[in-house]
């Protein structure tokens, strides 16, 4: 004789939870694959081009001891050259798609991204300032981190003082400190010099992975972990905070830590993305909307898909800017072309709802 179920439509609901989670699970697993397969694709892309099977056993042979060293040549444009780099854009795209995925669920708006505090700006001044003083990259990564924490500090005390935590007045905030930090960048163009100074600036300012090193990569891989950690631990809460503060409140959900520890990581990665690699629009306002489409709006979901696409969206624009001429195209342009077509297509959806 069948047992009747206990509770109505409970069997389905199980069911229906272990196919969604299966289907989470396998789209991680997927994204990480493809991930994995553009990384070794990168290793042989540039002027001195690498098939795969010679990029394999440089890595195999450095990284696990597997099979026997490979010439000179081939290690060092692996190991040496492609090595910071490829490391620094996926550092670099899981910062800002991760804190721009964080900032969105945050505020309930999938127009805002990393930049809304002006920490870029604030790092970029910390950088042009460096650059203008001729300090080495480590310096100028420390100045440059320093000024986006700074600038992020200022929009808060703005916000608290001002607007006694206002999320409008946090915005509006992080508007003024961004326009006062872009005046002190232009003011340290000027008095730079034109010939030697202003053009490393300016180049800096576009965005660029051709800084990246080994040893200055130590430091940011630390500070992105933690603060992915940090998210990873405060996801569904985060969750029930975008559904409401009823809700949050009603289980529980302290706000106010939460958002503080939100903005908290989100604002170090920002920083320290920026301090890698300059400023680079549109990651943290693009990728997250592309995880929507593959995990949908619960930031449990959105966070490991958000890293995922943002390190594997950098690292092909990354590939695109070291191959497509003999120069070093600037990252920043290229998200930016990619990325405003995106934003006008999203203005146009999002006007057909406000009609």
């Amino acid at each position: 004789m069948p047992v009747a179920d206990p509770v109505p439509g409970a069997s389905r609901r199980l069911a229906e939870r272990v196919r969604a989670g299966v289907a989470d699970n396998l789209r991680v697993v997927l994204l990480a694959v493809v991930l994995l397969a553009l990384v070794v694709i990168s290793f042989g892309l540039g002027r001195y081009s690498l098939g795969p099977l010679t990029v394999l056993r440089v890595l195999g042979h450095e990284l696990f001891g597997i099979g026997e060293p490979v010439s000179g040549q081939n290690r060092a444009v692996v190991m040496d050259i492609r090595m910071p780099r490829i490391l620094a854009a996926l550092l670099v795209g899981t910062a800002l798609a991760s804190s721009g995925a964080a900032y969105q669920t945050m505020f309930r708006n999938p127009l805002v991204s990393p930049e809304i505090l002006g920490v870029a700006a604030g790092a970029g001044f910390g950088a042009s300032v460096s650059i203008l003083l001729h300090l080495d990259t480590t310096a100028l990564q420390i100045i440059s981190f320093g000024c986006g924490l700074l600038a992020a500090v200022l929009a808060l005390t703005i916000a608290r003082f001002v607007g006694r935590g206002s999320l409008i007045i946090l915005v509006l905030g992080g508007i003024i400190i961004g326009a006062m930090f872009n005046a002190l960048i232009s003011s340290a163009q000027y008095f730079a010099n034109p010939e030697t100074t202003l053009p490393e600036i300016t180049f800096w300012l576009f965005g660029s992975l051709g800084r990246a090193s080994m040893h200055g990569l130590i430091v940011p891989v630390v500070i992105v972990g933690v603060c992915l950690i940090a998210l990873t631990s405060v996801r569904w809460q985060l969750t029930v905070l975008a559904t409401g503060d009823d809700e949050a409140r009603s289980l529980g959900v302290n706000r106010t830590r939460i958002w503080a520890l939100t903005i908290g990581a989100s604002t170090l990665m920002t920083a320290t993305a920026v301090s890698v690699a300059g400023i680079i629009g549109w990651v943290g306002l693009v990728v997250p909307h592309l995880a929507r489409f593959f995990a949908g709006p619960s930031f449990n979901r959105l966070l490991p898909v958000s890293a995922l696409i943002g390190a594997s969206y950098l690292l092909a624009v990354d590939d695109v800017a070291r191959t497509a001429t003999s120069m070093d195209l600037p990252l920043g342009i290229l998200t930016a072309l990619i990325g405003a077509p995106f934003f006008v297509g999203l203005l146009a959806k999002a006007g057909r709802q406000w009609l």
